[in-house]
């Protein structure tokens, strides 16, 4: 009987580890996608400092790259992961999807080992070169350095006419940055261990289609203008 006690016990103690309702995204990811709140938020409300309203209304897709990090030359390639979420016509955020991006550099404005990016996608044709299974920045869809000020024009682009704008964000510091020769692609290992089963990220960002929007991801959106 003594033994059977233990055994209960130990059952018990078990199951208290084992989720209780369907799938829990995977914490790595989680995080990512938690990181990448934090720093869209903290861009976006820099007093002074953040992005031009005009550039937040027309944005047609926002994507988050937390902590990408420089390669083993003094100024050369970055890599990093990060989130995407894309707007539809009637102004409805997409789920989250996720991107890995490779190569480009950074240019001598930013320092540190460690810089945290942020994209707007600005046009139809952006938003289409997203659908490319290997998507460089300043050859398939232009990119320019973000204006700085809450109410700035655009001095890189008056007229907001580049595809993307960027902004990194390296010890502490936002400024906008280019990133020609960068290329993204789809995260696919992100989407799995995120909503549980193998999704197309073009379909997440333009079909919405996931099974379920865990909370982080929730969050996300919620702070996109």
């Amino acid at each position: 009987m003594r033994n059977s006690g233990k055994w209960t016990i130990l059952a018990i103690a078990l199951l208290a580890f084992v989720p209780l309702s369907g799938f829990a995204p995977n914490d790595k990811v989680t995080e990512r996608v938690e990181n990448s709140t934090v720093i869209y938020k903290e861009l976006v409300d820099t007093v002074d400092k953040g992005v031009p309203e005009a550039l937040l209304e027309k944005a047609r897709c926002v994507a988050v790259l937390p902590s990408v990090k420089k390669g083993a030359f003094i100024v050369g390639g970055r890599h990093g992961r990060g989130i995407i979420s894309c707007r539809n016509d009637q102004g409805k955020w997409s789920p989250v999807g996720f991107l890995a991006l490779s190569g480009g550099s950074f240019g001598f404005q930013i320092g540190g080992s460690s810089t945290d990016v942020v994209l707007f996608v600005m046009s139809e044709r952006g938003v289409k070169s997203l659908l490319k299974s290997n998507f460089t920045l300043g050859a398939d869809a232009s990119v320019a350095a973000g204006p700085v000020g809450r109410s700035a024009e655009a001095t890189t682009d008056a007229r907001l006419e580049s595809d993307i704008f960027s902004y990194a964000r390296s010890k502490g510091l936002f400024a906008g940055i280019a990133l020609d020769g960068a290329s993204l692609t789809a995260d696919q290992k992100a989407v799995e261990r995120f909503y549980g089963q193998r999704i197309e990220t073009k379909r997440i960002l333009f079909d919405h289609a996931v099974p379920k929007v865990p909370a982080a991801a929730k969050e996300f959106v919620g702070v996109l203008p």
